[in-house]
């Protein structure tokens, strides 16, 4: 697993407030730009830079020397990341990376039981302002990207504002934002965020029951199912994209075929359905007990689902699950997905001929749990 933030040591620092930065080798950026880059540093680094990047811990006559520790040396030319007066330490955007996905918020109007970035209250407000910063810097030939939360969509009209400027800076990068969808049920919020006209930009809502009381519970927000269901078809009626999307876990797994049956009956006009395999992690820990399930004991569901939504052609894929527990009929279906900064495998896997193959395993299930009946294909 790839740690993407933390606290490093610093010497002389003489920031006075966040900075983004360019990471970079090159010891010769040209001056009149240099500021704006952080210097992997070598033994006689150009003065000029807007910070230093050290692995050595060298003892060197320069402002803004910040020590990073072995964990860090993923970093390549071009990455951006933020740095503070307090020594705080970010990577926000990676160059090599498929998965650059940009948290907007920690506030929620939802306190899922499985909610792998659990709520809080504090207004992070200035993480909106961040981001318009960072999209002038992320280069434009960006395949694609996501925003996630908490709710996105907390923020009113800000949100609208990121998407215009998202569309104005990457206007070819495929976008895709996860939201609970509630706030879209306002069908003139709807209609702003459609009006925008991003090319590329698809919602990624998720439903965890036809059963609306069901649905409510596992988000712990009375009234949630209803509003999500309008927010979809709202959406849909103005031509945005939306992908459904169902974590599997005990309290879903009953559920899903009649979940999928209600998603071919209501909704058939939605773009894409992902069936995704739990994250260990966040609230998940809290509540493993009540909601974790062997992905080996649901495969006959999963098939069955999968079944259900290619027969009416809706295009779905299964997510976070790896070769050996899942049935050779969804292989179709079947895509690696878990992102590449914590997505790793298990000690029982290092024989297997399908490594390449598989989605491996959220870093945190090492941790925690996983399924037994693990089996590398020889």
């Amino acid at each position: 697993m790839l740690k993407l933030h933390g606290r490093v040591e610093t010497s002389r620092n003489k920031l006075n407030r966040y900075q983004l930065l360019y990471v970079t080798k090159n010891n010769n950026v040209p001056e009149v730009v240099r500021s704006k880059y952080a210097l992997i540093v070598n033994d006689k680094p150009t003065n000029g830079y807007g910070a230093y990047l050290d692995f050595e811990k060298r003892d060197l006559d320069i402002d803004n020397h910040f020590f990073l520790k072995d964990e860090f040396r993923y970093l390549v030319e071009g990455d951006i990341v933020r740095l503070d007066e307090k020594g705080n330490f970010a990577t926000l955007f990676r160059v090599n990376s498929t998965n650059n996905t940009i948290l907007l918020t920690t506030r929620c109007n939802h306190y899922c039981l499985m909610c792998s970035q659990p709520p809080t209250t504090q207004d992070d407000s200035w993480i909106l302002s961040e981001t318009m910063e960072l999209l002038e810097m992320i280069p434009k030939n960006t395949k694609a990207m996501g925003y996630s939360g908490g709710e996105p969509t907390l923020y009113g009209d800000g949100f609208i504002e990121l998407i215009q400027k998202t569309k104005y800076c990457l206007p070819e990068t495929i976008m895709d934002v996860l939201t609970n969808g509630r706030y879209f049920s306002n069908h003139e919020y709807a209609r702003k965020v459609a009006s925008v006209n991003h090319p590329n930009l698809t919602f990624g809502i998720p439903i965890y029951s036809h059963d609306p009381v069901q649905h409510d519970f596992i988000v712990q927000a009375k009234g949630a199912f209803d509003e999500t269901i309008k927010g979809i078809i709202n959406l849909k009626a103005l031509g945005q994209k939306v992908e459904i999307r169902i974590v599997i876990h005990n309290l879903t797994i009953d559920d899903l075929e009649e979940t999928c049956k209600y998603i071919t009956r209501n909704l058939l006009f939605v773009d894409h359905v992902a069936l995704m395999g739990l994250e260990i992690t966040g609230f998940t820990r809290a509540n493993l007990d009540q909601l974790w399930i062997d992905p080996f004991e649901y495969k006959d569901i999963l098939s069955r689902a999968v079944k259900i939504l290619n027969n009416y052609q809706i295009p779905s894929s299964v997510y976070n699950h790896q070769l050996c527990v899942i049935n050779q009929d969804v292989l179709g279906n079947y895509h690696r997905s878990i992102s590449d900064w914590k997505n790793e495998f298990v000690e029982e896997c290092k024989d297997c001929s399908k490594m390449n193959e598989c989605g491996g395993f959220f870093s945190s299930s090492k941790q925690y749990k996983y399924s037994s009946h693990i089996t590398p294909f020889k």
